[in-house]
């Protein structure tokens, strides 16, 4: 707090005095102070400009995405029959639908059980899944005459002991294994009313159960067998309450067939999901290309485009009347963003068939800078080169040969089209025994195979038993290796008999990532698949992009690193090396745009940000300067009012001195004055 100097003896209004001279000592600090506001004002305003930008992106992204032009629509005249949804491989037209038989799962019932909670029986429950075909079924759900052939997609087991022996309990656990079936009981309101119902949890021939009890940890499974055994080629404990069977159905008078409800590409590019049979009564299926979705996207990408137009103008514009600038006028950073922004948008799209400019779908820029749509134009060129708009605004690629494939890009692969030439075809890890499999299965003999299968390994157990073939058996080590847990995440295996009674199994994966092995195991040697048998290791496709050589990864093939085509990446299928034809790749307005905007935005190395910076760190030393500045003004008042207060305490003591002189003066001249 300042110390108030009083004039009372020098008559001086040194307050006045000491305020006017601070004012002056304060110019500095008040000019410094108006350049922190002025950049606190640009920093505000770059802020408004970044969050343009980033509006500006989403829509550009919701544009740029390839699945907004997935926007094929499907309509069905009777909706009760079918949902019909499409992708962007679905073609425009009409289709004739009769469905005559929906897809079901099959269902299995056990015999009634007076208590959910009383014990049963121990054993190894093993459901394995597959076709019941030939001889007859009885009206009482019961088969005769027929066989079963597992469908090789793996054979599962579910292990009950003493602590989940009761009917709810083995309900429980079938339910907590996930293996394809939902167990469930029912209440029959019979005398023995409790009854586990199994139901497969897909849909279709293929699905049926075939159901096995093996002895439990009391070393007898004799009840739980007699309970549970479902072998539609022998031994039908349970009862068939539903008939797995596939879906029938005509496409303009076409028979198809479906595991599912859910028809996929019976019309390409569409999904029929069934609800409902329409037997001698087909109805029209109509397909239609939907391009709501995208008109809105264009019409987001305008607006958002418009709102930033505007708001650097905002914040660039200069008042002739008033002769003000705003807080960015001249700012080199904003006429940049502007140019490039022209730039881009008036730089022609390579590699883009029927368009190569927006104005050419109806998306103009106007005299004042902001953009504008034509609807009908645009409702045109949607109609009728419905592809050629997309190219326009996303990343797109094509191919000339039907078995190279585009997949993707990234931001470095520049536009173009580049030559595809195949030096080595991808290939899968295969094993193949040396010797015809012994048919004889024994428990503990030669039922278990250590197999690793792409680098994760896990021990298979074979059903025991004789095999009628190579073939037969061979579906039982497809499924029980496809059915390991182990390998979920492995991929699968094919497993094939050859004339001669030789097995051989081949990994469903491409790339020197991929094997398969026996690496030991009890079985090996009876299935002969010993020490001698070959063991084939996968390959990567190898060849070059651009001349240039690519890098490969199982089928897919990308552009090298440093080259135009780097990121391009293209997935290689067919039996033929050499030249491969080429791949074309160009990136539409909306994909240019928005890597513009990332840019802009980057946080780091975005020229928003590092003006941003510029601007944040003059401010803090500007700050820092009128703090310290602010101090030396302290200082200089304060040393203003001592030199004040000194004054007057000086006039004080003169003015004591004064008062004493003339007192004595006085006292001088009144003594002459007596003696006269």
């Amino acid at each position: 707090m300042a110390i108030s100097v009083s004039g009372v003896v020098s008559n001086l209004d040194t307050e006045s005095i000491i305020t006017q001279l601070m004012s002056v000592e304060s110019l500095p600090l008040s000019q410094l102070q108006t350049k922190v506001a002025s950049f606190q004002t640009k920093l505000t305003a770059f802020g408004v400009v970044q969050s343009s930008v980033s509006t500006f992106q989403t829509a550009l992204d919701k544009l740029s995405s390839p699945s907004l032009y997935q926007s094929m629509k499907g309509s069905i005249a009777n909706s009760s029959v079918a949902t019909v949804s499409a992708s962007s491989s679905a073609k425009a037209g009409s289709y004739s639908l009769e469905v005559t038989q929906l897809a079901e799962a099959q269902k299995l019932a056990a015999a009634g059980q007076s208590s959910t909670s009383t014990a049963i029986g121990n054993g190894v429950i093993t459901i394995d899944f597959g076709t019941i075909s030939g001889g007859t079924l009885s009206s009482d759900g019961a088969y005769t005459g027929s066989t079963f052939t597992s469908n090789g997609e793996g054979a599962k087991t579910i292990t009950i002991d003493s602590s989940n022996n009761s009917l709810a309990g083995i309900r429980d656990a079938i339910n907590k294994a996930g293996i394809g079936v939902t167990a469930t009981i029912v209440n029959d309101g019979g005398s023995s009313p409790y009854r586990l119902v199994l139901t497969s949890n897909s849909t279709g021939a293929s699905s049926a159960m075939k159901i096995s009890v093996s002895n439990g940890s009391d070393g007898n499974g004799t009840a739980l067998s007699n309970l549970l055994t479902f072998d539609p080629a022998g031994t039908q404990k349970m009862t068939q309450t539903m008939e797995a069977q596939d879906a029938e159905l005509e496409v303009d008078g076409i028979s198809v067939t479906s595991s599912s409800n859910t028809v996929e590409d019976a019309i390409p590019g569409i999904t029929l999901d069934l609800l409902a049979t329409n037997s001698g009564s087909a109805t029209k299926v109509t397909v239609d290309a939907d391009t709501d979705s995208i008109t809105t996207a264009v019409n987001s990408f305008v607006s958002s485009y418009n709102s930033l137009v505007t708001t650097l103008k905002q914040y660039t514009a200069y008042d002739a009347s008033t002769k003000t600038a705003a807080a960015l006028t001249g700012d080199s950073t904003i006429r940049s963003i502007q140019t490039q922004l022209r730039s881009l948008l008036n730089t022609p799209v390579a590699n883009n068939g029927s368009f190569s400019m927006l104005s050419q779908i109806g998306v103009t820029l106007q005299k004042d800078g902001s953009m504008a749509v034509d609807s009908s134009k645009l409702s045109s060129a949607l109609e009728n080169n419905f592809s050629d708009v997309a190219a326009l605004f996303s990343a797109t690629g094509s191919t000339t040969d039907s078995l190279v494939s585009y997949t993707s890009a990234t931001s470095k692969t520049v536009a173009g089209t580049y030559a595809v030439n195949v030096t080595q075809l991808a290939t899968q890890g295969s094993t193949t025994a040396s010797a015809a499999a012994g048919l004889d299965i024994s428990e503990g003999v030669n039922d278990t195979l250590q197999v690793t299968l792409n680098g994760v390994s896990a021990t298979i157990t074979l059903a025991a038993g004789t095999y009628d073939s190579a073939d037969e058996l061979a579906a039982e080590i497809q499924s029980k290796i496809n059915g390991a847990s182990d390998f979920s995440s492995a991929g699968a295996v094919t497993v094939q008999a050859a004339s001669d009674g030789t097995l051989s199994m081949t990994s469903s994966t491409y790339g020197s990532a991929s094997n398969i092995s026996i690496t030991g195991g009890n079985g090996q040697d009876n299935l002969g698949f010993g020490a001698t048998a070959i063991v084939t290791a996968g390959k990567n496709v190898a060849g070059t992009i651009n001349g240039v050589a690519a890098i490969g990864d199982g089928q897919y093939l990308k552009g090298a690193v440093g080259d135009d085509s780097e990121g391009l990446l293209v997935e290689i299928s067919g039996s033929t090396i050499g030249d491969r034809g080429t791949v074309t790749y160009s990136q539409g307005y909306a994909c240019t745009l928005s890597d513009y905007a990332e840019s802009l935005l980057d946080s780091e190395s975005g020229i928003i940000a590092q003006r941003t910076d510029g601007l944040t760190s003059k401010i803090n030393k500007l700050e820092d300067e009128e703090s310290s500045m602010s101090a030396r003004l302290a200082l200089i008042e304060k040393r203003y009012r001592a030199q004040f207060t000194a004054l007057e305490s000086a006039l004080a003591n003169m003015k004591t001195t004064s008062d004493y002189l003339t007192q004595q003066l006085d006292s001088l001249n009144s003594s002459n004055s007596s003696k006269s």
